[in-house]
Protein backbone atom coordinates (compact mmCIF):
# COMPACT_ATOMS: atom_id res chain seq x y z
CA UNK A 1 0.00 0.00 0.00
CA UNK A 2 2.74 2.44 0.68
CA UNK A 3 4.50 1.66 -2.84
CA UNK A 4 1.70 2.50 -4.56
CA UNK A 5 1.07 5.89 -2.58
CA UNK A 6 4.55 7.13 -3.71
CA UNK A 7 4.02 5.60 -6.80
CA UNK A 8 0.61 7.74 -7.44
CA UNK A 9 2.48 10.53 -5.77
CA UNK A 10 5.60 10.23 -8.25
CA UNK A 11 2.91 9.86 -11.04
CA UNK A 12 1.20 13.20 -10.01
CA UNK A 13 4.19 14.97 -9.76
CA UNK A 14 5.68 13.94 -12.99
CA UNK A 15 2.29 14.77 -14.59
CA UNK A 16 2.15 17.95 -13.11
CA UNK A 17 5.69 19.16 -14.29
CA UNK A 18 4.82 17.92 -17.96
CA UNK A 19 2.06 20.12 -17.80
CA UNK A 20 3.63 22.81 -16.65
CA UNK A 21 7.02 22.74 -18.73
CA UNK A 22 5.92 24.41 -22.00
CA UNK A 23 4.79 27.48 -20.17
CA UNK A 24 7.59 29.57 -19.86
CA UNK A 25 9.42 30.64 -22.94
CA UNK A 26 11.66 33.09 -22.91
CA UNK A 27 13.59 33.66 -26.49
CA UNK A 28 15.41 36.94 -27.85
CA UNK A 29 17.30 37.05 -31.15
CA UNK A 30 18.84 39.23 -33.40
CA UNK A 31 20.39 38.76 -37.08
CA UNK A 32 22.79 41.11 -38.73
CA UNK A 33 23.08 40.38 -42.74
CA UNK A 34 27.02 39.92 -43.40
CA UNK A 35 27.68 43.43 -45.28
CA UNK A 36 25.31 45.53 -43.04
CA UNK A 37 26.71 48.38 -40.85
CA UNK A 38 24.48 50.16 -38.41
CA UNK A 39 27.03 52.24 -37.31
CA UNK A 40 26.39 54.78 -40.37
CA UNK A 41 22.68 54.81 -39.59
CA UNK A 42 21.86 58.47 -38.12
CA UNK A 43 17.85 58.71 -39.37
CA UNK A 44 15.33 56.35 -39.15
CA UNK A 45 11.10 56.24 -40.29
CA UNK A 46 9.10 53.97 -38.99
CA UNK A 47 6.53 52.63 -40.73
CA UNK A 48 3.32 52.38 -38.79
CA UNK A 49 1.85 49.20 -39.23
CA UNK A 50 -1.58 49.16 -40.50
CA UNK A 51 -3.59 47.05 -37.94
CA UNK A 52 -1.28 48.35 -34.91
CA UNK A 53 -4.31 50.31 -32.51
CA UNK A 54 -1.56 49.88 -29.69
CA UNK A 55 0.76 52.27 -30.31
CA UNK A 56 4.00 50.12 -30.24
CA UNK A 57 5.43 52.71 -33.73
CA UNK A 58 5.42 55.10 -31.02
CA UNK A 59 7.29 52.98 -28.53
CA UNK A 60 9.67 51.95 -31.13
CA UNK A 61 10.43 55.86 -32.50
CA UNK A 62 10.71 56.59 -28.54
CA UNK A 63 12.89 53.94 -27.80
CA UNK A 64 15.27 55.01 -31.17
CA UNK A 65 14.95 58.72 -30.18
CA UNK A 66 16.33 57.48 -26.89
CA UNK A 67 19.71 55.85 -28.72
CA UNK A 68 20.28 59.60 -30.71
CA UNK A 69 18.85 58.61 -33.90
CA UNK A 70 16.25 61.15 -35.66
CA UNK A 71 13.28 59.39 -35.72
CA UNK A 72 10.30 60.24 -37.89
CA UNK A 73 7.46 57.88 -39.06
CA UNK A 74 4.35 57.16 -40.83
CA UNK A 75 2.24 55.03 -43.39
CA UNK A 76 4.10 52.52 -45.25
CA UNK A 77 5.67 54.44 -48.35
CA UNK A 78 7.33 53.86 -51.41
CA UNK A 79 10.93 53.11 -52.02
CA UNK A 80 13.38 54.45 -51.95
CA UNK A 81 13.19 56.59 -48.14
CA UNK A 82 14.62 59.97 -47.12
CA UNK A 83 16.30 58.07 -44.00
CA UNK A 84 19.03 56.44 -43.41
CA UNK A 85 17.17 53.09 -42.59
CA UNK A 86 13.67 52.35 -42.19
CA UNK A 87 12.45 50.22 -39.48
CA UNK A 88 9.34 48.02 -40.01
CA UNK A 89 7.57 45.68 -37.54
CA UNK A 90 5.00 42.59 -36.12
CA UNK A 91 3.58 42.52 -33.22
CA UNK A 92 1.70 39.19 -31.82
CA UNK A 93 -0.60 39.32 -28.40
CA UNK A 94 -2.28 36.59 -26.84
CA UNK A 95 -4.82 36.75 -23.74
CA UNK A 96 -4.15 34.81 -20.79
CA UNK A 97 -5.94 37.13 -17.76
CA UNK A 98 -5.14 40.26 -20.23
CA UNK A 99 -3.92 40.71 -23.05
CA UNK A 100 0.06 41.02 -23.48
CA UNK A 101 1.86 40.90 -26.26
CA UNK A 102 3.58 37.28 -26.47
CA UNK A 103 5.65 38.57 -29.62
CA UNK A 104 7.55 41.19 -31.30
CA UNK A 105 9.60 40.98 -34.55
CA UNK A 106 11.45 44.09 -36.01
CA UNK A 107 13.12 44.47 -39.24
CA UNK A 108 15.30 47.22 -39.89
CA UNK A 109 15.86 48.01 -44.16
CA UNK A 110 17.56 49.95 -45.83
CA UNK A 111 16.07 53.33 -47.74
CA UNK A 112 15.60 50.94 -50.48
CA UNK A 113 13.92 48.32 -48.10
CA UNK A 114 16.55 45.64 -48.53
CA UNK A 115 17.01 44.10 -45.10
CA UNK A 116 20.05 45.03 -43.20
CA UNK A 117 19.29 42.93 -39.50
CA UNK A 118 16.30 41.52 -37.86
CA UNK A 119 15.38 41.09 -34.08
CA UNK A 120 13.02 39.47 -32.39
CA UNK A 121 11.07 38.80 -28.71
CA UNK A 122 9.31 36.11 -27.31
CA UNK A 123 7.77 35.82 -23.94
CA UNK A 124 4.68 33.51 -23.19
CA UNK A 125 2.90 34.67 -20.03
CA UNK A 126 5.06 33.46 -16.86
CA UNK A 127 7.93 34.96 -18.64
CA UNK A 128 5.79 37.80 -20.22
CA UNK A 129 7.38 41.62 -20.44
CA UNK A 130 5.34 45.04 -20.84
CA UNK A 131 5.73 46.06 -24.77
CA UNK A 132 8.29 48.84 -23.77
CA UNK A 133 10.41 46.35 -22.49
CA UNK A 134 9.94 44.01 -25.59
CA UNK A 135 10.87 47.33 -27.77
CA UNK A 136 14.31 47.99 -25.80
CA UNK A 137 14.91 43.87 -25.46
CA UNK A 138 14.37 43.96 -29.23
CA UNK A 139 16.68 47.08 -30.63
CA UNK A 140 19.01 46.31 -27.95
CA UNK A 141 19.59 42.61 -29.43
CA UNK A 142 19.71 44.20 -32.82
CA UNK A 143 22.30 47.04 -32.17
CA UNK A 144 24.50 44.33 -30.40
CA UNK A 145 24.31 41.65 -33.05
CA UNK A 146 27.69 40.28 -34.27
CA UNK A 147 28.14 39.73 -37.63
Amino acid sequence: MLNLKRLLSLAFACATLAATTGCAVNRATATLMPDADLTKVKSVYVVKAPQDGRGIDELIKKDLAKRGYQVEGGAEQTPPYKSDAVVTYIDKWMWDITMYMIELTITVRDPANFPLATGNSLHTSLTRKSPEEMVDEVLTNIQNAKK
